[in-house]
This record gives C-alpha cells, sequence and structure tokens, in this order.
C-alpha cells in the first residue's frame, strides 16, 4: 500500500463566515487539523493566513515536523502584485514553511501576461529568498484545455528564465482553489485529464493537485501520473482507506 500521508496537504479554508461558525470555533478546527496532520503523518497543513502563526506555535510546542503551508491572493486571484506580496511577507514572518498563490487567471484571460508574469516571478522571488515553497494556483475550472497547456507552460518558462535550477523543484504548479463556482455540475477542482496537462507542460516544475481526490485510488493515480502533492479538506478519509465525499480544495 503506498503512503499517501506524505504527498497530502491537508486542508481547512473556510472562513468563519463561510462556515457561520465563530473565530474560536474555527481556531480549534484548524488545531484539531494540526493534530491530526501529527498523529497521521500527514506531510502538510494547509490554512488560512489568519491562523498561521497560533499553529506554526502549537506544532512547534509539540516538536512536531508538520509543515505549515497558507495561502495568497485567496480565492479570487485578482488581489495586486503589492497586496499579494504584503500577504506572502506577513505570512513568512509568521512562520509559513509554504505559500500557495492564486494567480491572476482573469489578468491572463484578458491578455494581461506581462503582469501575470510580474506577480509570478516576485512573489516567487521573495518565497525562494527566505526558503519557502511557492506554488502558483491556476484555476483549471476556469480555463480550457489549450489555456490549461498555455499558462502552465508560461510558468515553467518564467521560472526557468528566472530562477537557479536547484530552486525549481521549489516552485509548483497547482490545479485549483476549490472555491471556483462552475456551472452544471462541473468539476472545480482537479481532474486526471487537466492534471495529466500541467505535467505535460510544466517542464521540471513539480506540480500539486488540489480538490476533487476523493478516494484512496483516486490519490494513487494522480501520484501514479507524477502529483508531488495533494491538496485535500478529507486526508484522514484518503489514508484511512475510506472513500471520501469531498468536492472541494
Amino acid at each position: 500500500m503506498m503512503n499517501i500521508a506524505q504527498y497530502l496537504d491537508s486542508t481547512y479554508l473556510k472562513t468563519p463566515q463561510q462556515s457561520g461558525i465563530s473565530e474560536q470555533e474555527t481556531l480549534q478546527i484548524v488545531k484539531d487539523l494540526a493534530q491530526e496532520a501529527i498523529d497521521h503523518h500527514i506531510f502538510a497543513v494547509m490554512i488560512r493566513p489568519d491562523y498561521v502563526a497560533e499553529i506554526k506555535s502549537f506544532l512547534n510546542e509539540k516538536k512536531a515536523n508538520v509543515i505549515v503551508g497558507t495561502v495568497i491572493g485567496f480565492h479570487e486571484g485578482t488581489y495586486s502584485v503589492d497586496e499579494k506580496l504584503a500577504e506572502a511577507n506577513k505570512a513568512i514572518n509568521d512562520g509559513a514553511d509554504e505559500l500557495d498563490f492564486v494567480i491572476n487567471y482573469e489578468a491572463y484571460l484578458n491578455g494581461n501576461v506581462e503582469l501575470v508574469k510580474d506577480e509570478f516571478v516576485r512573489c516567487t522571488q521573495l518565497c525562494i529568498q527566505h526558503q519557502k515553497i511557492a506554488k502558483w494556483i491556476i484555476e483549471i475550472a476556469a480555463l480550457t484545455d489549450t489555456q490549461i497547456a498555455d499558462i502552465t507552460k508560461n510558468i515553467s518558462t518564467w521560472a526557468e528564465e528566472n530562477f537557479d535550477e536547484k530552486d525549481l523543484k521549489n516552485i509548483f504548479v497547482k490545479s485549483s482553489t476549490g472555491f471556483y463556482q462552475t456551472e452544471n455540475g462541473k468539476p472545480n477542482g482537479a481532474t486526471f485529464e487537466g492534471i495529466k496537462i500541467m505535467l505535460d507542460n510544466a517542464g521540471k516544475l513539480p506540480v500539486k493537485a488540489a480538490g476533487g481526490v476523493r478516494t484512496p485510488d483516486d490519490a494513487e493515480k494522480m501520484i501514479k501520473l507524477g502529483v508531488k502533492r495533494i491538496g485535500t479538506s478529507s486526508a484522514l478519509a484518503l489514508i484511512k482507506n475510506d472513500s471520501s465525499s469531498e468536492g472541494g480544495y
């Protein structure tokens, strides 16, 4: 049996407002997620920036080696470059190990590729300078297959042009936020078809599949395709060999 846990970013990204619960209740959910990661040797927890400092402290107190990840420009991706840099700086100062940026795919779709390149280079540079992992969410549910290929290839090219080869393993292309609203029941997360296109165009960059990985078989298939990480809000179900009803991140 494959050790799926080492590939997982166990995720909770709902705000208190989205869940209809209090800030304190949300913090408790996030702490429980971190404890679950410790208990089951899950690689990382992926949480909102507001909770990074608290969870980093929680994990340090327990001398746990669980990685803390957070999201930047989430979930629309339309934040300005300066806003993303400010959010990323704070997350790094709070102790985040990995930063998952939502790329400005709307700007890309509108033809403003230079803006997208600028935010990629500047935000990735910040992460590399601080020895952090940068992951770039392209939101494949908003893109055609051709666009998935194009934006992934662009990110790969920009990475190779602007960063040392030794750093490329720390720059991911990631499929989805899990918050994108699709129509007619279409998947809003990773699909095997979409991930295959990303892998075919990512060059030397690793790929993360997020959202829609519902069963251990799905996870194993994604890993065998070549993904290096899987984002899921049902990590425990995946490693306990249970079927998950997760449809989100």
